[in-house]
């Protein structure tokens, strides 16, 4: 197996400290959003396919899906770009959903490293993130922590 002399434009374990901050670019959510995402998952329920259905609920339109925004919101993240080829494994998570988000929302991400561990293996170390998805209100719309692990400085890049 041959070894690569470029160097990961992302960042390893070693170079994550905890209070880390990155904010993504801003993405509107749009009416393809939602009809993609319908079709994608099969969930049909009226408060995402029925405009009358909606209009007539407490929140008086139709809602874009809670997992929908967190895929959109994962997107976002990976495009912060210091993941790449550096991290090997997503290993958990915990995720709020807090407020609705509407087509013609626009949505970003917040990303903060919250504590990170060694683990028994020398060339790896675990890192967990605080996630927040904020709307163009700066209102915190989901939350939540992803627990990811990456490789540590290789003996070439050192």
């Amino acid at each position: 197996m041959t070894q690569s002399t470029n160097r990961p434009p992302g960042k390893y374990y070693e170079e994550l400290n905890v209070g880390d901050t990155w904010e993504t670019k801003s993405r509107t959510v749009t009416e393809t959003d939602l009809v993609n995402f319908t079709s994608f998952s099969w969930d049909t329920h009226p408060m995402h396919t029925n405009a009358e259905y909606a209009r007539n609920s407490p929140f008086g339109q139709r809602l874009m899906h809670g997992p929908g925004v967190f895929a959109m919101a994962s997107g976002l993240e990976i495009g912060l770009g210091f993941k790449e080829g550096t991290s090997l494994v997503m290993l958990g998570m915990t995720w709020n959903m807090k407020n609705v988000v509407f087509i013609g929302d626009t949505i970003r991400v917040r990303e903060v490293v919250a504590s990170k561990r060694e683990t028994k293996k020398p060339d790896r170390g675990i890192v967990t993130f605080d996630l927040e998805v904020l709307n163009q209100k700066d209102e915190i719309v989901q939350h939540g922590q992803w627990v990811i692990m990456f490789s540590r400085i290789p003996a070439e890049f050192a």
